[in-house]
């Protein structure tokens, strides 16, 4: 196939995936993990398995990573922007029509009905790339148990990219001591940005809002929760936005398709208008590209070498095991009524019944049933 049509082909499966990928960074990688590896074949099990354990390793958002990543495995550099970048515009776009209706009308379109069938399905595809991804990382008791552990304090609310890199670090030590082999480690250190508070600088403009969200790209590890806190010190503390103008965003960002940080968008509509949608969104998707353009030939030379391959398996085992905990405590809050069972059986019926069907349909009919649920 010509170089032209694989970026086409990376161009229409990441914006489908954009217009569909709901509930989060573990949805969204169950997601590209059948479409990319079941579906497509693009990259076999094991490397998309350690591009996910690599990409937890770095800032910004995961699953948008995972497809700059994907779609630079089908098309090269142009597929990497590509793919993020038909990734991200869904959300984007959804996000900022959310974000004029919210500044002409003072408050969000109702849509709890779509979301509440949305919520039980997307756990079905999570349980789905679970038990897949879950199968290639155990590769031996040792990784079943530290991915045991793991799981454990994730539950118990351990920071998901502290566990991962105790984790990664803990096995890596004791493959080492188990080899009896002499090793030497190449550290990867993240990128740092100085931190200059918003305060300092009087007025909003569109170069300001770029810098704020540019800072906020570069070092962000972690959910939503951990966005809201970082953009609470940097635009509340500021005095540039009210805190519930910013749970407002997040909640856009959180019902809308795709990646959480087109809450980025919203945002920067309330602070400057388009111009500021426009560079709030740049600013934090940015260090992500350059981030990955970096890390992504960095992955097979990790897995050639011993040592570092004894880091990705363990890293690997243990981002299953953050996906099991996300899993669970999504279950614990959705799960609380009979219509979200009833949802989350029938979602399961098709997942992983004789004709399985496609995570979107999953998704579609998840929001239909919810609708008509809802009324009940």
């Amino acid at each position: 196939m010509k170089h032209e049509n694989k970026l086409v082909e990376v161009a229409g499966v990441f914006f489908k995936l954009g217009c569909v990928a709901f509930g989060g960074p573990a949805a969204h990688i169950a997601m590209m993990e059948e479409e990319i590896v079941n579906k497509r074949r693009w990259i076999d099990r094991q490397h998309f398995l350690d591009l996910v354990g690599a990409t937890n390793l770095i800032p910004g958002p995961n699953s948008t990573e995972m497809t700059m990543h994907c779609g630079h495995e089908r098309a090269g550099i142009p597929g990497l922007f590509v793919a993020g970048l038909c990734f991200i515009c869904p959300a984007v776009v959804i996000t900022g029509v959310f974000a004029w209706l919210y500044g002409a009308y003072g408050e969000l379109p109702e849509v709890a009905p779509l979301v509440f069938g949305i919520k039980p399905a997307v756990l079905t595809i999570i349980a789905a790339a679970i038990l897949k991804l879950g199968k290639k990382a155990l590769k031996n008791w040792e990784l079943g148990l530290l991915g045991t552990l793991v799981l454990l304090v994730s539950l118990l609310g351990v920071n998901e990219i502290a566990a991962l890199l105790a984790g990664g670090m803990l096995g890596t030590f004791y493959f080492y001591i188990k080899s009896k082999r002499a090793v030497s480690l190449n550290s990867v250190f993240p990128f740092l940005f100085m931190q200059v508070p918003a305060a300092a600088v009087s007025g909003i403009t569109g170069l300001k809002v770029f810098w704020v969200f540019l800072k906020v790209g570069a070092v962000l590890y972690g959910s939503g929760y951990v966005l809201f806190a970082y953009l609470d010190a940097e635009l509340v503390v500021s005095g540039w936005l009210s805190r519930q103008e910013l749970i407002d965003a997040v909640a856009v960002g959180q019902f809308t398709p795709g990646p959480v940080l087109s809450t980025a968008t919203f945002i920067g509509y309330q602070l400057a208008g388009i111009w500021g949608a426009v560079a709030a969104t740049l600013g934090i998707f940015l260090p992500s590209f350059l981030f990955v353009l970096i890390l992504n030939p960095l992955v097979p030379k990790m897995r050639k070498s011993k040592s570092l391959g004894y880091f990705l398996d363990c890293v690997n085992i243990a981002a299953v095991a953050v996906m099991v905990a996300v899993l669970f405590k999504m279950g614990a809050e959705t799960l609380t009524n009979w219509r979200g069972v009833v949802i989350a059986i029938i979602s399961f019926a098709f997942t992983f019944g004789v004709k399985k069907i496609n995570a979107m349909w999953t998704v579609t009919g998840g929001a239909l049933l919810g609708y008509v649920l809802y009324m009940f």
